[in-house]
């Protein structure tokens, strides 16, 4: 029996000792090298990469993607295949099994391969409105791919090939309180405030992922997205919150899956709208006066995502 292909995971981390060791564990016995990109961690972290033999490294934290293609870049990668994995998650036996069996077989047209996420909220899956499957591609040959660049919701994206799909899931599951979750969501909204404004002023020129609404899942959902941000503020959060509590079955996951589309598809789609009005009230409509807003306010170079 053939080995099967080398695959290196990459690990993003800030003051992720809670999460790091049992995502490392996932890992082990898939990977054949793990490599963690830390944004200066002030806890843990390190000890724990280390211990486990993971390759660790250093990086001045901007948003998630250019951290990531940092990594890219500078994690002295030689593997065959490449994996992105956050802390807070971990591959289920059944992904693991599937990423050794089936990447010894996989097309040599594959570049990407698409896994499905599980999220977790109060401990417990999240399977009903709309919550899963959602794949992602989180797999890439070495060399095939790279983070679009956005302030949030980024993902791969492949300069060649085709996607393919593995069974399993990569399961997202924090373990942290609901105060931090809720001051994260807080700087998520900034972030996504300034992807849907850069979308209307074009603050950059970044390659993006294409919105195709007969493409793959990432495509779809890109498209369903920019539609979205079609309608009014302030209405397409009750709209968001419809589809998914009601129309999408959240209402069957119980008090969870009213806290979470409350929180996730209300509060947090509001807050994101509310960032925009505040900006377009203390900045107006010129695309000057919104990029010096950002950078005063918010410390944010909107025309510098990488």
């Amino acid at each position: 029996m053939n080995n099967p292909p080398s695959l290196t995971a990459i690990v993003l981390t800030y003051n992720e000792e809670i999460h790091l060791q049992r995502c490392l564990d996932s890992l082990k016995g898939v990977c054949s090298e793990i490599v963690v990109i830390d944004s200066y961690s002030t806890d843990k972290t390190k000890e724990i990469a280390i211990q486990n033999g993971a390759r660790f490294y250093q990086n001045k934290f901007s948003n998630h993607a250019n951290q990531l293609n940092w990594g890219i870049e500078f994690g002295h990668i030689t593997t065959d295949w490449v994996i992105r994995v956050d802390a807070d998650e971990y591959l289920s036996e059944e992904l693991g099994r599937n990423i050794k069996k089936d990447l010894i077989t996989m097309n040599a047209n594959v570049h990407g391969i698409r896994v499905k996420r599980l999220m977790y909220f109060f401990d417990r899956p999240l399977k009903k409105g709309g919550m899963y499957p959602i794949w992602h591609t989180k797999l890439w040959r070495n060399g095939s791919a790279f983070c679009e660049q956005r302030w949030m919701d980024e993902r791969m994206k492949l300069n060649q090939g085709e996607t393919a799909s593995l069974e399993g899931d990569l399961v997202d599951h924090n373990l942290n309180n609901l105060t931090w979750w809720i001051q994260k969501h807080n700087g998520y909204a900034t972030r996504e405030a300034i992807d849907i404004l850069d979308k209307i002023y074009n603050f950059t020129d970044a390659e993006l992922v294409p919105s195709n609404l007969f493409g793959n899942g990432e495509e779809r959902r890109r498209w369903f997205k920019q539609k979205y941000l079609m309608l009014p503020l302030f209405v397409r959060p009750l709209l968001f919150w419809f589809i998914r509590y009601v129309l999408q079955g959240g209402f069957f996951e119980g008090k969870r899956g009213f806290i979470w589309n409350i929180l996730q598809c209300g509060w947090y789609r509001f807050l994101v709208d509310v960032k925009i009005y505040e900006a377009y009230k203390k900045a107006g409509y010129n695309k000057e006066n919104l990029i010096l807003f950002f950078k005063k306010e918010y410390g944010y170079d909107v025309t510098k995502i990488g």
